[in-house]
């Protein structure tokens, strides 16, 4: 768990310093990220929804290949807006409040 915080972490400093990581160095210069048999790329909802599952199922390296599809904070963005959809979904199905909703599934007392 320490090495994929460990991980993203130095991804966003990296981001934030403009600096790409040695495995994106290879491929720039390879040629392999473009080419005529490269897949389109991930967008930052399918980031998100990859990262997310692979999080509920413990799966390692799922984690760490959904958070090289996009950058940091993309991903972040994608994790955020996947937690309200989320809520509202389960809102609207119990037919409770968002905020009453989170903080169930959060386990904090009504409030």
């Amino acid at each position: 768990m320490f090495d994929s915080v460990r991980s993203n972490w130095g991804r966003l400093l990296d981001a934030t310093r403009g600096r790409p990581r040695p495995d994106e160095e290879r491929k720039r210069s390879t040629g392999a990220a473009r080419g005529a048999g490269a897949r389109r790329a991930h967008n930052l909802f399918e980031a998100a929804a990859a990262h997310v599952s692979a999080c509920v199922e413990d799966d390692q390296d799922a984690i760490e290949e959904a958070a090289g599809w996009v950058s940091p904070e993309a991903l972040s963005f994608g994790v955020n807006e996947l937690a309200c959809r989320a809520v509202i979904a389960l809102a609207r199905e119990r037919d409770e409040s968002p905020r009453a909703v989170a903080r169930t599934l959060l386990g904090l007392p009504p409030g």
